[in-house]
């Protein structure tokens, strides 16, 4: 067990912002194996337990030993480290330090070797640890990464924070390793930008992860998004295209599906195939096919392929159509597509045969879903997989005032425009947001706006929502993918400004959607006894919604009901041992809420906790 002081110093410096280096981003990497951790031994490169962490304590950008000999304890050392603290430049103003923890799989894998059961470890183990970090990375070979990349985006449900998949073509711990560059970005987009996506960071750029292929054996960009421009570009500056990033329409908790079908295969069309190898194709077990054809979609129009095209389809197998290039998608602009459409094959745009797979195998494992919503699902955009015709996009000169500014300082480029969007658009949301202009924040999100941006003081539209109380707001806000888990520069999420303002619907909105309480279990129980200290009971009960824990102790070990007793405040002591609080937890002087009560004689108090301990003996 950590001493106390050890305990309150290290939860103070590695969750609370604002300290003298700036406020610190905390990331869990999952490492799998893969070349990045690999070592050499016998003139070979192998994976090899257990040396990762120590050797990156030995390179500067990855370990910051003096702030961890100051501010880590003994037990910490072993997995915790620091991302070594930027220079004042001027051109990392966006970027906090980050601590992150290692948590190293055992066996480490080859990528090769992964499956069903290796994703769904990864996706249980960010599912346990979702709400005590702002990130994930995860290292992993490049063989097989876009595999488990566009599964992962499928098996994680109403994601709100960035998984990014790294690796590297050579060992981390080699002197022209591509590694490091690699996993320091990866470490620091997770801690620093709030993108609820599944990424593949490679080679100065980061990519929608069910978008990517491997498209290099050798050389060190070894990942393309074919159909799909990089959505972080990693130059002098991180720059985010915020307008591309995909957001959950759901506001619901995280969670995730794991239980993945694996009857599905891939059959490549080729000139002369027979009927008797696509027919072979379809036998049970087989509940899904991705069919790989020629061009924009197209297929040897021959009766007797058609023909066990629509057999397999009547039987209940979802037969899904990506073409064979490496860049566009299918269509139905030539006879051959149309011919493959008609037997009941579903188009799959643009997917990559990675995404397509692992949409499959989701899809398929929906239960619970019909056959027809199964293959009407397969046809949609899910995770941001593939590309649809929206129509009705707006341009970002359809919004008054933007084309009225560019016109009055003469802008015209789209770089221009671009940069007058980013300097004005979080300030009209934000704006648009306290005054509830539901109208308004539509207008701005289809014109490009990231309705989780931020303004000076790290606030969304939707802490200024909570702030003000608007509820029409907040759940449109919801329902469109704004973030609840982005801290302002106080270390506030927007479930604080709802607490604050004791609005009991917003916390359940909130809480609902996946929000939880980000302060440290000291912050909260001071704010728990200062709350105590003014009787107000509602505002107790405002915090139990939103999921605190009433044993959480403050400097002197002292919890609310510590306090609730010693002021002889008997309705918020029957309410805090009515919703958990225990009355034996000792302070660090050894009194107890119980001890506190017979010293001072609180009689009525002493019988509300006479009858808890009653109860409890039954």
């Amino acid at each position: 067990m950590l001493k106390s002081a050890e305990l309150v110093k290290t939860m103070i410096c590695l969750s609370r912002p604002g300290t003298v280096a700036g406020p610190f981003a905390k990331v869990l990497v999952l490492y799998t194996g893969g070349t990045i951790g690999m070592a050499t031994r016998d003139g070979v490169f192998v994976p090899m337990k257990n040396i990762l962490i120590p050797r990156l304590k030995t390179i500067p950008i990855f370990y910051d030993e003096k702030f961890a000999n100051e501010y880590f304890t003994e037990e910490q050392k072993h997995n915790h480290l620091i991302v070594q603290e930027s220079p004042d430049d001027g051109l990392s103003t966006d970027v906090h330090r980050v601590v992150y923890v290692v948590e190293e799989f055992d066996p480490l894998l080859d990528s090769s070797n992964m499956d069903i059961t290796d994703w769904s470890m990864i996706a249980n183990k960010i599912y346990s640890s979702y709400d005590q970090y702002d990130g994930f990375v995860v290292l992993h070979g490049t063989d097989t990464m876009a595999y488990t990349a566009s599964a992962l985006s499928f098996m994680c449900e109403n994601l709100g924070k960035p998984v990014i998949f790294t690796g590297s073509q050579i060992p981390i711990f080699e002197a022209r390793s591509d590694g490091r560059d690699n996993f320091i970005s990866s470490l620091i987009v997770a801690g620093n930008h709030c993108i609820p996506e599944v990424l593949i960071c490679f080679d100065r750029k980061i990519f929608r992860g069910n978008r990517c292929i491997k498209k290099d054996s050798s050389r060190l960009s070894a990942f393309d998004s074919p159909n799909m421009q990089p959505l972080v570009t990693l130059a002098i500056n991180i720059m985010v295209d915020w307008p591309s990033v995909f957001r959950s329409w759901e506001a619901s908790k995280f969670q995730v599906h794991t239980t993945m079908c694996p009857n599905v295969a891939l059959l490549r069309i080729f000139p002369g195939i027979t009927t008797q190898t696509v027919r072979a194709f379809f036998r049970p077990p087989i509940e899904g096919i991705v069919l790989q054809t020629f061009g924009a979609g197209n297929a040897p129009n021959r009766k007797d392929l058609l023909e066990v095209f629509k057999e397999a389809s009547d039987w209940g197998v979802i037969i899904v159509n990506i073409t064979q290039c490496t860049r566009g998608a299918v269509a139905t602009s030539y006879a051959t597509g149309k011919a493959l459409n008609d037997a009941g094959i579903i188009s799959g745009s643009d997917m990559t045969p990675e995404a397509a797979l692992a949409k499959l195998k989701y899809v398929l494992s929906k239960d619970e879903w019909t056959l027809e919503k199964k293959r009407e699902y397969m046809g949609h955009n899910l995770r941001g997989e593939m590309t649809t015709n929206v129509e009705g996009k707006l341009s970002i000169l359809d919004f008054e005032l933007i084309e009225s500014v560019a016109k009055t300082l003469c802008l015209s480029s789209r770089d221009e425009i671009a940069k007058l969007r980013e300097s004005l658009y979080p300030n009209l949301i934000l704006s648009a947001s306290r005054k509830g202009d539901i109208k308004t924040l539509e207008k701005l999100r289809q014109t490009g706006g990231n309705i989780s941006a931020t303004n000076q003081d790290g606030r969304t539209a939707l802490h200024v929502a909570c702030r003000n109380s608007k509820l029409e707001t907040v759940g449109y806000l919801l329902h469109h993918g704004a973030s609840v888990h982005v801290k302002d520069y106080h270390g506030d999420n927007p479930l604080i400004d709802a607490i604050d303002m004791k609005n009991e619907v917003v916390i359940k909105m909130l809480v609902q959607a996946g929000a939880v309480i980000p302060w440290p279990p000291i912050k909260v129980a001071m704010e728990l006894c200062s709350i105590v200290l003014g009787q107000d009971l509602n505002a107790i009960k405002c915090w139990k919604l939103a999921g605190v824990d009433f044993n959480s102790i403050d400097y002197n070990g002292r919890t609310a009901l510590h306090v609730a007793v010693c002021r002889r405040e008997f309705e918020i002591t029957k309410y805090l041992i009515e919703n958990g609080a225990e009355y034996t937890i000792e302070d660090i002087f050894g009194n107890t809420a119980l001890s506190h009560a017979k010293k001072l004689e609180h009689c009525e108090i002493l019988d509300v906790l006479q009858n808890s301990m009653d109860s409890e003996c039954l």
